[in-house]
Formats: C-alpha cells, structure tokens, sequence
C-alpha cells in the first residue's frame, strides 16, 4: 500500500513537471500585434460537429479560389505547408498544424459548441456513418469494400479523417456485432424507446461516452484541439501531456490556460448555438477582410498583367468528411458540391453583403442534402432514430457525467462565450462597412500593397474629380462671357 501510495505521488509530480514545462513554453510565446488583422494564410481550425463544414462551403469556398487551398485539408498534411503559395487552411487537425506553417503570416479562426451537445453530436455521427455499412451481409465484406474505395480513388474517405478514422469502425464493429446477436436470438425484440439506450441495435450512449476511446478522443476534445494535443498532435509531447491530464483532473488547468490563451490570439471565435450572430460576424471581420485582400490582388494584377490561368486544382483538393450519395461508395468525401467557374467569376464583385445571401442559400441546401442522407443511414437501425425530443429522454445523470467527463471543454466554452460577447459588442460599436461601394472594399486592408493599391487609386480618383470640376468651371465662364457679348 505504502509503495502503491509512494507511485501515485511520484507519478503526479512527474506529470505536474511535464505540465507545468509546457504550458510554460506555450505561454510565453508572444502574441500578434494586431490579432484582428487578416495575413496572408487563414487557418481554419475545424473542431468536429460545431458546424464548421457550412463554413467551408457557404463561406471560404466563395471567398477563395481553388488555387488558393492548401492541399490535402481534412487529412494529415503530407507536404510542408512554409514552402507553399496557398492562402486557406481547412483542417481537422489541432494546433500543433501551426508547427508546419509560417507562424507569424497565419491567422487562426475556430468555432466551438456547448460540450454536451457536441458529445451527443459526434456519438449520432459515428453510428450515422457506421450504418451505413449495414447493407453489407457481414463485417468482413464491408471492410474489404471500404479499404477498396479508400485505395481506389483520389479523393480522402470519412474513415480517413481525425476522428472519424478511430471513432467510425469501432462503432462499425459494434453495430455488426449487434446485429449478429440479434440473427443469433431470432429476434428484432427492443425493451427501450428510448435511441440512446437501445443496446439490442446501437452502443448505448452512456457505454459510448465512458469507454476508452472516447476519453481518448471525444471528452474535452475541443480543449485539446486547440491546445494542440490530441492523438493526432504533431507535437512530441503531446502524448505525455494528453494522457497526464486524463490521468490527474486537477493538472486539467494548465491545458485549459494555454487553450485559453490560443482563443485570445484567434482573429474570429464563433459559437455553434449563436448561428445567426456567428455567421454574421464571421462575413464583417474574415469576410470583408478577404474580400479587401482579393481586391488588393486583382489591383496589382493590372499593373501586371499575366496570362490567366485557368487550373484552379480544386479535383486534387480534399473537402469535407461527408458520404457520397451512392451506397458503394460509404463515407467518401464529396469534392464537387459547387462550381468553382460561377464561383470564381463572382469572386471579385463580392461584398459581405452578397456574401450572407450566397451564404443563406448555402446553408439551406447542406442542410436539405444532410437531412436526406441521415435518414437513409438511420433507416438502417431503426427504430434508433435519433432527435432532439430523444434528446430530452436521456436521464440528468448521463447529461451530468457528460459535463464532468468535459469539464475542461465546459469552462472553455464559457470563455469562448465571453470572447464572442466582445466581438459582437465590437462589432455593434464599429461596424465593418464593407455591403457596399468602395467602403466595403477597402474598409479593412492590412497589407502594404493594398494600402499602396487604395491610396494610387484614391489620388486618381482624386485628380478625375479635380479635372470634372476645372472643366465645370471652365464650361461656366464660356457662358458668362457669351451673356456679355
């Protein structure tokens, strides 16, 4: 017992060491001098299940032109981004990204949500894509069938993203499992009505949220991503730092600081459940900021004019974690959701304006073609069939395990929270204007060739309007004198 006793305390000091060294060197990394200023690569760091793909879609794609993408977004970066011309970073991978990108030129945005809705998000996720393998007679043939669409095809499959490549074949093998017991018995027989505790069809939800893998991956998943430690970290320490917290509660605190201090330094921070309010902020201070950037450019490109180039690479780049509407083709990523040719022709009339109306019908189209197919994939388990008045029959207990299993993601979600106050307060005080005209165009230029662009084309301008009011005056004294005369 005393040995026992001496390991535990030797153990809790040697991670308290290791937290503390960390965080210390996270910490003292300088800020940026003006955080709410756009550089030239915008990294969006996209943390599962807060709504981050309606962004990508409905606003940075309309935004950016397809040469303008990182390659390879959504899967772990094979390439050194430093050494690349590209101006947009979508991924799901955590900050440690920030190792392989030019530091000082990145702006960083992010979104997050109220923890437990995002618990039961990921859990409703897993088993919507896991499902979907349902059609197969049995677990074998349905894994050949997916490792042959993976290798297969140029695009990157569901099962080849952070999370969703641990968290979707466990929930794979568990369903088949299921399945094969409920053939075995010779009956589809349900005790619960309840979806989130039909253990006959589905892992119910509070097996999910304690087993390993999903303390592993899931709890306080948002505190890690953005502290840069998950499993999927490019940081050396990241494990040791990882598994120390998950092992100690109360050493949580000095990831949650560092976490903290990674939102203060974010140019946006949006919140899944304020939609309207985030979107809106996102168009006036990434949105305008973009569009002045893309403006600047295309200034410049007159003074140097070069022969257009019309390979935007949009077929090489990665999109989003969603599956194809075909049923043989699970859990592949759709590449081709919007035309890049309309797009790119709007591009530099855009204004935040346009924007939000592009954006709104957006979002109803991703939401019309992700309602459709969840319930095709649900159809397979039913009656598990997943809803918010469900939601509401999942026991307080379960909720408030769910809180204490993410406590770090709790408190962290308050200070985004009061982040996000201040940056719609802000923005009520000094509205961006930039819906309209040459305001909205030059409301918001951080670099110097967009200043230099504004003040060559204000001075023409300005020399246009001088010459229209010499030549007024002019005009007015020929008058004058011929009524002499």
């Amino acid at each position: 017992s005393a040995a026992n006793s001496y390991a535990v305390e030797n153990g809790f000091s040697q991670c308290e060491n290791v937290l503390k060294k960390w965080s210390s060197s996270a910490l003292e990394q300088e800020a940026k001098e003006d955080k709410h200023t756009l550089r030239d690569l915008l990294f969006f760091l996209h943390i599962p299940r807060t709504g981050g793909r309606t962004y990508f879609h409905c606003f940075l794609r309309k935004l950016y032109s397809g040469s303008d993408e990182c390659p390879r977004s959504y899967d772990k970066l094979r390439f050194d981004p430093s050494k690349q011309k590209c101006r947009l970073l979508v991924t799901h991978d955590d900050y440690s990204m920030i190792s392989k990108l030019p530091k000082e030129k990145t702006s960083m945005v992010t979104i997050l949500r109220n923890p437990v809705d995002r618990v039961f998000s990921a859990y409703e996720f897993s088993v919507e894509v896991a499902a979907r393998f349902l059609v197969h007679p049995n677990l074998t043939s349905a894994t050949k069938m997916s490792g042959r669409l993976r290798s297969n095809t140029s695009g990157i499959s569901t099962l080849d993203i952070w999370p969703w490549k641990y968290l979707v074949p466990w929930m794979r093998e568990d369903l088949f499992s299921r399945r094969d017991a409920r053939r075995h018995r010779g009956s589809d027989r349900v005790e619960s009505n309840n979806p989130y505790s039909m253990q006959e069809i589905v892992m119910p939800l509070l097996q999910y949220i304690n087993d390993p893998i999903a303390r592993d991956i899931v709890h306080n998943g948002a505190t890690f991503q953005i502290a840069g430690i998950t499993n999927n970290s490019y940081f050396p320490e990241a494990h040791e730092v990882r598994h120390c917290v998950q092992r100690y509660k109360v050493l949580g605190d000095y990831v949650l600081q560092v976490a903290k201090k990674r939102l203060d330094d974010m140019l946006y921070v949006g919140l899944t459940e304020d939609h309207k309010e985030s979107a809106t902020m996102f168009a006036n201070v990434v949105g305008a900021q973009v569009i002045s950037q893309t403006l600047s450019s295309s200034l410049n490109a007159t003074t140097k004019w070069k022969p257009a180039n019309h390979k935007t690479g949009r077929g090489s780049l990665i999109s989003v974690p969603e599956a194809d509407h075909e049923e043989h083709q699970v859990g592949q990523a759709n590449t081709t959701l919007h035309s890049t040719e309309n797009i790119s022709d709007n591009r530099e009339n855009m204004t935040v304006k346009k924007l939000m109306g592009s954006y709104e019908d957006c979002i109803k189209s991703l939401r019309k073609t992700q309602s459709r197919r969840r319930t095709s994939s649900l159809k397979r388990i039913a009656p598990a069939n997943f809803s918010k008045a469900d939601r509401l029959k999942v026991p307080e207990v379960v909720l408030e395990e769910i809180r204490s299993l993410n406590h770090l993601d709790v408190d962290l979600y308050e200070y985004a929270r009061s982040i996000f106050t201040n940056q719609h307060q802000k923005s009520l005080l000094q509205p961006y204007d930039a819906t309209e005209g040459l305001g909205s165009i030059f409301s918001s230029y951080s670099s110097e060739e967009g200043i230099l662009s504004f003040r060559l084309l204000s001075l023409g301008m300005f020399v246009a309007l001088f010459l229209l009011v010499m030549l007024v005056c002019v005009n007015a004294r020929r008058k004058i004198s011929k009524v002499k005369i």
